[in-house]
C-alpha cells in the first residue's frame, strides 16, 4: 500500500474517492464544508433533502459533484458535533469503506483526518484509519472453492493535514498501521483456518516462513521428545491423546543488540474438544480459535519485523491439540511440569494453562524484561467482561498499567482484573502441589492465579482473550485482536511511538 499526505483542498484531488465527513443538524466537517462552498451548496441542499444524514452509521456515495475532481465523495455520518473519539472515528472510516468495498477504487483520500477527536493526535488518526480500512476489507474465502469475491484493488490512502509539519507524524502512523493491519490479517487467517490444516505442525511451518530470509527474526520448533527431555510433563498430558504431535513453537527477533527481551507466550490449541472432560457438540466447531492466542503473538511478531523496531522480541508458542483417546490425560491424574510443581488435573478442559504453565517456566531461559501470556483461558472472562474488553492480569502494577494504557491507545480494550492469595487458596489440592481448577466462582481470576505460580520473579502479565479473539453468529470468524494492543505495547517500549 502506499500513503501521501495533503494540505491542498480536497475538492481539488483527482483521486477515486475523497471521504468527508458531517454532523447532526447539518454541521459540516472541515472538508465537507469547503466542498459545499466549491459545490454551491450540494452537500447543504441533500441534507435538507434527507439523502446525507449527520447521524452516525449513515453514509452516501455521491458522483460527478460539481467542481469536485475525485470521481466520488463518500459523506458519513458522524453523530453530534464534537462527539468524536478514537473509536467513533474507526467506525465512521469502516462505514465509508463499506460504502465504496464493491467498486474499483484505487485510491482514497481520507479527509477525516482533519476532525477534532479527543485525545487522539493525527499519528493515530492515520494508523487508525489504515487498521480499520485494513479489517473491514478482510475476506477469508481460501477455503472456498469457485470463483473468489474480487477485492477493491485499493493501492493508495491519502491524508489530509491542517499543516505541513502533520506529515512526518501521520506517514509513520500510516505505516504503523501497515504493519500491525499486516499482523492482524495473518493472526485472522490462521483462526480461521479448520482444524484439519492449522495443526500444530502448520503453525510451526509459518513461523519459520516468516524467518525465512528475514536476518534479523529466528525460528525453530520442538518436538515431543526434546519436550519430554525438558521435563514438561503438564503441555505433554495434553496432548497424550492426539494423533497429531504437539510443538513448542521458539520465535526470536534481535533488532535492539543485548537488550532484555519482551516475551510473548501464545497458548495454541489447535483444536479442544475438552479431552475425556468432552465439551458439548453444539458449537464445538469454534474450538478451532482456541488457539488465537497463538495466532495474536505470531501476528503481533510478523507486525513487529514488518516496522523493523528497535527492540528485542521473542514468541514461545506451546502448540497442541487436545483429544479423547484411550492414552488421553484423565480426571484425576497428576501430572508434573517443567517447574518441578505437581498438578492434580481435575477436568482436562482447563487444559491451556497446563500447557502455558511449561512454556513460561521455558521463558525463564531468556531473561525477559517482561513477559505476557496470550490465552483464550476462560469461559468466566466472557461472563466478567463480555465480547469488548479482553482481562488484564498482572504481578506488577507498573506492567498492568502500561498494558491498560496501550489498549486504550489501540483501541484494543481491555481491563485491569485482581489477583490474590484468596482466590489461589482456591487451587489446593489434596494429592498434588495445586488443583487445575479452582471452582465455579472467579475462574478467569484461579486461571490467572494458576499461572502466576509458575513467573517465579519474572514481571509477568496474562491476557485473558476468551471474549475478543472471535465472533460468532452471522459474522463469524476470528477478530485478529489483541495483535494491535501487543503491537503498541511493542511500539511503546521500543521508544517508536512519535
Amino acid at each position: 500500500m502506499k500513503y501521501f499526505t495533503t494540505t491542498s483542498k480536497a475538492s481539488r484531488r483527482a483521486v477515486d474517492c475523497v471521504v468527508v465527513g458531517v454532523y447532526r443538524r447539518g454541521k459540516l466537517g472541515v472538508a465537507a464544508s469547503e466542498i459545499n462552498t466549491t459545490s454551491k451548496g450540494h452537500i447543504s441542499n441533500l441534507i435538507k433533502s434527507g439523502d446525507v444524514s449527520g447521524d452516525a452509521g449513515r453514509v452516501a456515495v455521491l458522483n460527478n459533484v460539481p467542481g469536485v475532481r475525485a470521481s466520488r465523495l463518500v459523506v458519513v455520518g458522524l453523530g453530534k458535533s464534537g462527539g468524536l473519539n478514537a473509536s467513533s472515528f474507526r467506525k465512521a472510516v469502516a462505514t465509508a469503506t463499506r460504502a465504496i468495498s464493491n467498486t474499483k477504487t484505487k485510491q482514497i483520500l481520507n479527509c477525516l483526518t482533519l476532525e477534532p477527536v479527543a485525545n487522539c493526535g493525527i499519528y493515530y488518526l492515520a494508523r487508525h484509519s489504515v487498521e480499520s480500512i485494513s479489517d473491514t476489507l478482510y475476506n477469508f474465502d481460501q477455503m472456498k472453492s469457485g470463483r473468489k469475491k474480487a477485492a477493491m484493488p485499493l493501492n493508495t490512502i491519502g491524508f489530509a493535514i491542517a499543516k505541513r509539519g502533520d506529515a512526518t507524524k501521520a506517514t509513520r502512523g500510516a505505516e504503523h498501521g501497515d504493519g500491525i493491519s499486516a499482523g492482524v490479517a495473518l493472526a485472522k487467517d490462521l483462526g480461521n483456518l479448520p482444524a484439519n490444516v492449522c495443526t500444530p505442525s502448520y503453525l510451526a511451518r509459518v513461523a519459520k516462513k516468516l524467518a525465512n530470509g528475514n536476518g534479523k527474526l529466528s525460528a525453530r520448533a520442538l518436538n515431543e521428545t526434546e519436550m519430554k527431555k525438558l521435563g514438561m510433563g503438564s503441555l505433554l498430558s495434553v496432548t497424550a491423546g492426539a494423533t497429531e504431535p504437539g510443538k513448542l513453537i521458539v520465535m526470536q527477533y534481535k533488532g535492539a543488540g543485548s537488550d532484555k527481551p519482551v516475551v510473548l507466550v501464545g497458548k495454541g490449541v489447535t483444536f479442544d474438544t475438552g479431552g475425556i472432560s468432552l465439551k458439548p457438540g453444539a458449537g464445538m466447531d469454534e474450538m478451532k480459535f482456541d488457539m488465537c492466542g497463538a495466532a495474536s503473538v505470531i501476528g503481533t511478531m510478523a507486525a513487529v519485523s514488518k516496522m523493523k523496531l528497535p527492540i528485542n522480541l521473542t514468541v514461545v508458542v506451546p502448540a497442541v491439540e487436545n483429544m479423547p483417546a484411550g492414552n488421553a490425560t484423565r480426571p484425576g491424574d497428576i501430572v508434573n511440569s517443567m517447574s518441578g510443581q505437581t498438578i492434580e488435573v481435575l477436568n482436562t478442559d482447563a487444559e491451556g494453562r497446563l500447557i502455558l504453565c511449561d512454556a513460561l517456566t521455558y521463558s525463564k531461559r531468556f531473561k525477559p524484561a517482561a513477559i505476557i501470556d496470550v490465552a483464550t483461558l476462560t469461559g468466566a472472562c466472557v461472563v466478567a467482561l463480555g465480547h469488548h474488553r479482553c482481562a488484564i492480569y498482572s504481578n506488577n502494577d507498573d506492567l498492568r498499567n502500561e498494558i491498560f494504557a496501550s489498549s486504550n491507545s489501540s483501541q484494543d480494550l481491555g481491563w485491569p482484573m485482581p489477583l490474590g492469595e484468596q482466590y489461589a487458596a482456591q487451587l489446593k489440592s489434596n494429592f498434588a502441589d495445586m488443583a487445575n481448577i479452582g471452582g465455579p466462582g472467579g475462574g478467569s481470576v484461579t486461571a490467572a492465579c494458576f499461572l502466576e505460580k509458575f513467573v517465579d520473579d519474572m514481571t509477568w502479565a496474562h491476557l485473558d482473550i476468551a471474549g475478543v479473539a472471535w465472533r460468532s453468529g452471522a459474522q463469524k470468524g476470528a477478530s485478529g485482536r489483541p495483535v494491535s494492543l501487543l503491537s503498541e505495547f511493542v511500539l511503546s517500549r521500543a521508544g517508536a511511538l512519535p
